[in-house]
């Protein structure tokens, strides 16, 4: 297979698209295709049929979760070029920032098994929450227009923690059911961290698992205090405090205790509409992704 054959599909709504075409077009080793985020994961599935062995996506983490969930089951590698705003997953596999040489790392031959995750089939590679979360997104998208993404973010925070609301689930942790009144749950892909500067990263050395953190305070105030708490003193000193438990598991489900037909949540940060209940499941090794200098899951060995 030549290099030209290597099919490299840009989100034509990715924040930095134009750049990112021309990062791949100076290597030489990509057919660039411009295609709308609603037909991504239709193009990445004709790429398969036709014997794609690797595809190239440059956009965000939405973009990335569409394409792997497109490519699940199948051998074809995949290649990131981080074109998104955030990258998260860019970022946890120690990707350039850079889009030249990101492309050029996108070029090369060594490549990871990653761990995936999917909630009610559909599939994500980060983080899904339940509650409080999905109205601190939906707030800070109202005011971001007037006040930028990091003020819209400080204030939605603060508008939350004025009018929190708490709702009732039951959680099937390794066949045994807890129930938990709660804001929040937070389910992570890898084990994560709470401890400023890596807030919400990947443990480094970290897990395997669902990363699954039940808030349980339900006042505002011990919510504040404990997000305070998990800053100063990382995840596991805050995880021992009655107000949060976490858990390690390879399967969840939550339930709603009243009758509801369909539930916001957040996956990768995209807020979803999904009829409960919610079926998480850790799909090991599932991924196979293009790597330089690997950061994530260096105990599997590079191709």
């Amino acid at each position: 297979m030549s290099a030209r054959e290597t099919l490299a599909i840009v989100n034509t709504e990715a924040r930095t698209a134009d750049d990112a075409c021309k990062a791949l077009d100076k290597t030489g080793a990509f057919r660039v295709e411009r295609i709308a985020p609603t037909e991504l994961a239709a193009r990445v599935r004709r790429a398969v049929d036709s014997g794609a062995r690797r595809i190239l996506v440059a956009g965000g983490d939405g973009s990335i979760a569409t394409a792997a969930g497109a490519l699940r089951g199948n051998s074809c590698e995949l290649a990131i070029l981080p074109a998104g705003t955030l990258n998260h997953l860019a970022q946890d596999l120690g990707l350039p920032t850079d889009l030249d040489e990101a492309a050029r790392v996108a070029a090369g031959s060594t490549t990871r098994c990653i761990d995936i995750a999917e909630v009610n089939g559909r599939v994500f590679l980060n983080t899904s929450s339940v509650g409080v979360y999905v109205t601190y997104v939906r707030t800070r998208e109202r005011l971001e227009r007037r006040l930028g993404y990091w003020l819209s973010s400080i204030a939605a925070a603060f508008r939350i923690l004025l009018r929190l609301h708490t709702f009732r689930v039951t959680l099937a942790v390794d066949g045994r059911e807890r129930e938990y009144i709660t804001p929040l749950v937070f389910v992570g892909v890898g084990e994560r961290e709470l401890r400023l500067p890596k807030l919400g990263a990947r443990l480094e050395g970290g897990r395997h698992g669902l990363h699954v953190m039940v808030v349980q305070s339900r006042s505002a105030g011990r919510m504040l205090a404990l997000t305070f708490a998990a800053a100063a003193r990382g995840l596991r000193a805050a995880s021992r405090t009655p107000a949060m438990q976490s858990f390690i598991v390879d399967r969840l489900r939550i339930e709603p205790k009243t009758s509801m037909v369909t539930w916001n949540i957040a996956v990768d940060g995209e807020i979803i509409r999904a009829t409960p209940p919610l079926e998480y499941r850790l799909l090991r090794h599932a991924l196979e992704v293009v790597v330089g200098e690997p950061k994530l899951l260096a105990e599997h060995p590079a191709k």
